[in-house]
């Protein structure tokens, strides 16, 4: 069955989710439009800048076509596409979808130049190794109910979190050369919801 997955090509790091999902054999679509939406059986939300991405997002009609989607789809989001998952980002510039049970802490770790690397366990995968994350002006997230499973910590914070057939990282996979987290979300969730 040949899937295609959207990647919204708004703003932020599409093109390298693309990238990491072509070199699987994934067909990838660039969402500019929320009518393409309905080509696709997943979409992931790429990392950026979390008030331009809401406000792209506002634009172009994106909000209720996204939860509409979500509704029957697998939804990822990276970094700032996971502020836009959750339902409250602490800053009003921000309008997220409210699609999961977190809210955020924009940019915890501190600027640009406090970006930084580091290991986690991702015993949801069946490789054991420790993942490289890439972590970029990254959100600390609150998980809000029990409704929300936590995949992988970092200093006792959730940096990759599940609800339903939402997936939210306060990282970038889509910058290692691991394609871990994104064969996770092709096999256990897109693929199991057809």
């Amino acid at each position: 069955m040949d899937l295609h997955i959207g990647v919204l090509a708004l703003q932020g790091g599409f093109a390298k989710h693309a990238a990491m999902l072509n070199k699987m054999g994934v067909s990838t679509r660039f969402i500019k439009n929320p009518s393409t939406l309905k080509q696709c059986a997943g979409l992931i939300i790429p990392g950026g800048e979390s008030t331009t991405l809401s406000l792209l997002m506002s634009r172009y009609g994106f909000y209720p076509a996204v939860r509409a989607f979500a509704r029957e789809n697998p939804v990822m989001g990276t970094c700032a596409g996971a502020i836009l998952l959750g339902k409250n980002a602490g800053d009003p510039r921000v309008r997220e979808l409210k699609l999961m049970d977190i809210t955020s802490q924009r940019n915890a770790y501190g600027r640009q130049t406090e970006s930084f690397v580091a290991s986690i366990d991702t015993p949801f995968t069946s490789n054991r190794t420790p993942l490289r994350a890439i972590f970029i002006r990254a959100p600390q997230l609150q998980v809000e109910s029990g409704n929300v499973r936590i995949l992988a910590e970092f200093e006792q914070m959730p940096v990759i979190v599940q609800q339903r057939n939402m997936l939210a990282l306060t990282f970038h996979p889509e910058l290692s050369d691991d394609p871990r987290i994104h064969r996770y979300f092709m096999n256990k969730m897109v693929q199991a919801n057809h």
